[in-house]
């Protein structure tokens, strides 16, 4: 038996588990703390590493007093966090600026300098294709990868550039923190699109380095998702209320580890995430893309894996936007006269069953009305950072229910574009797993199911599987289950939804109106926000 503390650090705040390891995997205590995405005028994202470390910290401590383990019983320390951020630290492992979110899309001149000239395919100029394509299985042609984010501060901060030891991502740059040892693991060196997959090679690829304006030094050692990467260094246990010295493993993205969480983890398994972002990804054992349609297969937490993904960056977002803008304002709805946006746990729990209950009371097709959940862009199927949400096909009889449940099958709808994306190259899996906070809501796995026309499966606490596949990376580096794909009978299933053909008539419907949206606006999209 084993005690394990894992971070799952999201978007908008961490989530901070105690569980207990052995034949299953058992949550025993948790809490969680918000900290700020702070989104500028020219298309930034950033965070702060001190806000990051302090919700660590109070956390940390709240998730071991819960749990009734002591800090010397705990055994291991890993991560599953937000991806394909830009975290540039100098020698000492401290930032030398606000670390770059993945949703930040400030660096569209240095996407179209470094890649975009040419005879182009799907935005790119075609000898970068190919040879991104063979080296790395991708190519960083979206605005929002972090390459050019990176070319971005060589290009606007230069003063700052010059004080750069090495390029981390979220996780990995707490982890410096912990140990003093600047890692990467493999699934968060793929996302940078400039780790070689070729055999034999499985390093950094110098030559795209260059290619693409990054200096190779720049780049850290990498390591395995279940590889200890050092012990837990005195003043970092002391602020996190943990024993020094303690082991801490590399974990994984959420990309990589939210699947192990959920269960899929065999070839064809496919998942579907709802969270602050959202994303479809399906597990494969070769590198496949679709450029075209901005999809890759991306690297997992394990060994000879691959989960082809394609990701809505704004999934979750768009309800706390409906949070902020049409369930809590001015007009004073409330729940049971509770303000359901208190603090980062309730977004996760009071607002999905406030939801819940309202569109539950709307028919299918909220009354005629279409959503498109591209607040900030999109990236998948299509890339374009102009694009933006939309209520479609308002009338007289239209009021706010109808509005709330137009979101959540929005939502959806973009989801199942995912999927018939991935199913040109990859079939997905007949039953889908369904996780994170989405998840927890009665009314949006059914509206899933009906408009996929799959059944969907949930799994216990679905908001907690990053978590849980975290505490899988420790399970396995540590020896107590064999493997990750071993972890799949710790995570039954609790609950199946099952389609209902009348709804899934609806949908279809507007479904092909829904992707009609994007191509009919482009332009519209282009003059207002380019």
């Amino acid at each position: 038996m084993k005690y394990a503390i894992t971070f799952d650090i999201g978007t908008t705040g961490v989530k901070t588990c105690v569980f207990e390891i052995s034949d299953t995997i058992r949550l025993l205590g948790s809490a969680s703390h918000g900290y700020g995405l702070y989104v500028l005028p020219d298309g930034g994202a950033e965070q702060d590493t001190e806000e990051w470390w302090n919700a660590m910290c109070v956390t940390a401590r709240q998730a071991i007093e819960s749990s009734g383990v002591k800090p010397e019983q705990i055994e291991g320390i890993s991560f599953c966090s937000q991806m394909q951020g830009l975290v540039l630290v100098d020698k000492n492992g401290e930032a030398v600026r606000r670390p770059m979110s993945y949703m930040d899309q400030r660096a569209r001149e240095e996407l179209k300098e470094g890649i975009a000239h040419g005879v182009q395919i799907a935005g790119a100029s075609i000898p970068i294709l190919i040879k991104s394509l063979v080296i790395t299985g991708a190519v960083a042609a979206s605005v929002k990868d972090p390459v050019w984010k990176y070319n971005w501060v060589k290009k606007h901060e230069p003063e700052v550039y010059k004080r750069v030891y090495k390029w981390l991502d979220v996780k990995d740059y707490l982890i410096c923190r912990m140990t003093g040892r600047p890692v990467m693991t493999k699934d968060s060196a793929f996302s940078t699109l400039l780790y070689d997959l070729r055999k034999g090679h499985e390093t950094w690829s110098v030559s795209l380095c260059k290619t693409l304006g990054v200096d190779p030094a720049h780049m850290p050692e990498i390591i395995r998702s279940t590889d200890v990467v050092g012990g837990l260094r005195e003043q970092q246990a002391k602020e996190l209320g943990l024993k020094p010295g303690t082991p801490v493993y590399g974990g994984g993205g959420d990309a990589s580890l939210i699947g192990v969480g959920a269960g899929a983890v065999d070839p064809g398994d496919t998942h579907i995430y709802s969270g602050t972002s959202g994303w479809v990804s399906t597990v494969v054992e070769k590198s496949i893309v679709d450029a075209s349609a901005m999809i890759a297969a991306v690297i997992g937490a394990d060994e000879g894996r691959f989960n082809y993904f394609g990701e809505l960056e704004t999934a979750g977002k768009c309800l706390e936007w409906v949070r902020d803008h049409l369930a809590l304002d001015e007009i004073n709805i409330y729940l049971k006269k509770e303000h359901v946006a208190e603090g980062y746990e309730s977004t996760y729990t009071s607002l999905y069953d406030y939801m819940g209950d309202v569109i539950s009371e709307v028919p299918a097709g909220a009354g005629g009305v279409i959503f498109t959940p591209w607040l900030h862009g999109n990236r998948c199927p299509f890339e374009d950072p102009n694009a933006r949400g939309m209520f479609f096909n308002i009338s007289l009889e239209t009021g706010k229910r109808e509005l709330l449940r137009a979101v959540i099958e929005g939502v959806c709808f973009h989801l199942r574009w995912f999927m018939e994306a991935e199913d040109k190259k990859v079939k997905s899996s007949d039953t889908v797993r369904f996780v994170g906070g989405g998840a927890l809501t009665t009314a949006t796995c059914q509206i899933l199911a009906d408009v996929l026309g799959k059944p969907v499966e949930t799994v216990d606490q679905p908001q907690n599987v990053g978590a849980v596949g975290a505490a899988v990376t420790i399970a396995v580096g540590s020896g107590e289950i064999p493997s990750i794909q071993a972890a799949k009978k710790l995570i039954p299933v609790v609950k199946t939804y099952r389609p209902n053909a009348a709804n899934k008539s609806v949908y279809d419907k507007q479904y092909a109106v829904f992707k009609n949206l994007y191509k009919a606006n482009k332009e519209n999209f282009k003059a207002l926000n380019a």
